[in-house]
């Protein structure tokens, strides 16, 4: 299991090292194969100006949940990483469904499989993730965090479905997977 200390560090460290690291939260999830880096100098972060109560835990301890509303309608999940004081937080954009997928197919209405949690919403749905999480620990349940197996592949490229800084290389993939939200290109 992954410690608080795991997300000690920059967020430019801890986004490629949970590509290969097992999500779940009450037992359903799966391995993470996208995430997208965010830290306080980054115009497209929620902290860029700073702290505010909906953005407060992104400047809390490392380990802890960033969960908010994406356009008012997706929920979307995110690891607090560095510092106390300093906002950075990787979000988890994408999970191969490996553990509860009975339970994630009945949440998302019968999607392929493939479809189950290949964007930052559509897994918060699979995994019934709401405001409820926002500032939990990730280290205790509901959620827990199973270290990677093996040393995985790993692409980069721009991040989605931002209008600043998009063109920073800080979206990370696992090399061929088809569960992400967007092929790398």
């Amino acid at each position: 299991m992954l410690g608080r200390d795991f997300f000690a560090r920059s967020v430019h460290e801890v986004a490629p090292d949970l590509i290969g690291v097992t999500l779940l939260v009450d037992g359903v999830g799966g391995t993470i194969v996208e995430v997208e880096a965010y830290d306080q100098e980054d115009p497209a972060s929620h902290a860029f100006r700073g702290p505010t109560p909906r953005n407060a835990v992104m400047f809390g301890a490392p380990g802890f949940a960033y969960v908010y509303r994406s356009y008012g309608i997706h929920w979307c999940l995110n690891a607090v990483c560095d510092v106390e004081g300093r906002a950075e937080a990787a979000l988890v954009r994408a999970l191969a469904p490996t553990h509860g997928v009975e339970e994630m197919r009945a949440r998302r209405g019968g999607v392929p499989d493939r479809a189950l949690c290949s964007g930052p919403g559509k897994l918060c749905r699979a995994l019934a993730i709401t405001r409820e999480h926002d500032g939990l620990p990730l280290d205790e349940p509901p959620f827990a965090l199973l270290e990677r197996a093996s040393e995985p592949e790993i692409v980069t490229g721009p991040r989605i479905g931002i209008t600043r800084a998009a063109e920073r290389p800080w979206r990370y993939g696992l090399a061929g997977s088809p569960f992400l939200s967007r092929p790398f290109r």
